[in-house]
């Protein structure tokens, strides 16, 4: 399977990560193990998480998604053949937080669910702001020359303050972002076309989007409003793609996947890997059927027509 570089880091991955923010909250430990293990011996490479994951289910207080990720890591032994990105800076109790220390101490604890030494790719997941960029890159500058992170990225940054960053990075011989990890797909896609591409292009950051199935809605699983309400676990995200452009886009994805005889998921997976500054989405599984079909997306070739069916319907 070819693979696609992570920026300039020197880390390359296939075109399909693995989000971990399911693990320990819709799939519990058994199952999260029997998916990464479906995962990686399908040929991927790529897994994503984050130290607040899951912190939003009762009873949760962060780091759940790492330490189920860390038991099989140690359990397989597949360490050698997975790139393991994962993220600091969302709010663990104190606030969204991105300064020095605050990073420093949060790499060692995720370090610790992980059980590895070292960190492949290590993202500020939301920024505060208020914290000098500057700041936050001497603190990941400090963890590299540790040997605890081999490169870095971020996700929920304002395209100014990524700007920032790039700019920081270059001017104080500081580590640079070497990838982005924004809200894109289908049905989202202004916010990044607009702010963020131009930013990735120039700047040859490698793109991993999350939500690349906003959050499951192009799956085409949920047949309107009131059906999506009904998911415990997606509902409030979902019912609020069901407008007449998110009706069309779903019409669209069905029409396509049936002329490849595919998935409406896998139709909307290789949209988003064609888009030329995409490097890899990210989309997570519950169960070993919806694995195997999201993982089918990396070998469907759209043709022009077929991409054209697609950007129309989801114009905006």
């Amino acid at each position: 399977m070819q693979h696609r570089p992570l920026g300039r880091s020197g880390l390359s991955i296939a075109p399909l990560m693995l989000g971990g923010n399911v693990f320990g909250w819709s799939a519990d430990e058994t199952t999260s193990h029997k998916l990464l293990d479906a995962f990686v011996d399908a040929g991927f490479n790529a897994i994503d998480t984050a130290d607040s994951y899951s912190r939003w289910v009762s009873g949760h207080t962060g780091g759940e998604s790492e330490t189920i990720i860390g038991h099989w890591l140690k359990k397989s032994g597949k360490r050698g053949k997975v790139v393991v990105a994962t993220k600091v800076g969302n709010d663990m109790g104190q606030g969204r937080c991105l300064k020095k220390d605050y990073i420093l101490k949060s790499a060692d604890e995720s370090l610790k669910r992980l059980q590895i030494e070292t960190i492949d790719l290590y993202q500020s997941h939301f920024d505060d702001e208020v914290t000098p960029v500057e700041e936050t890159l001497e603190a990941y500058a400090t963890l590299i020359k540790a040997g605890k992170v081999r490169a870095i990225g971020a996700s929920n940054l304002s395209p100014a303050r990524l700007k920032a960053s790039l700019d920081a990075s270059g001017k104080h011989g500081l580590p640079r972002y070497e990838t982005l990890q924004p809200l894109y797909n289908l049905h989202d896609r202004a916010g990044y076309e607009r702010d963020y591409a131009p930013i990735a292009a120039t700047e040859q950051l490698g793109v991993i989007p999350y939500y690349g199935l906003a959050a499951g809605f192009l799956t085409g699983k949920y047949k309107n409003k009131e059906e999506a309400a009904k998911s415990p676990t997606r509902g409030g995200k979902v019912k609020n793609y069901f407008d007449a452009r998110g009706v069309a886009i779903l019409e669209a994805l069905a029409d396509v996947a049936k002329a490849k005889s595919a998935t409406s998921a896998q139709v909307a997976l290789a949209w988003l890997m064609a888009q030329p500054t995409i490097t890899a989405p990210i989309a997570s599984a519950t169960t070993l059927d919806q694995l195997h079909d999201i993982l089918r997306a990396a070998k469907l070739m759209l043709s022009k027509e077929d991409m054209t069916t697609l950007d129309k319907a989801s114009a905006y």
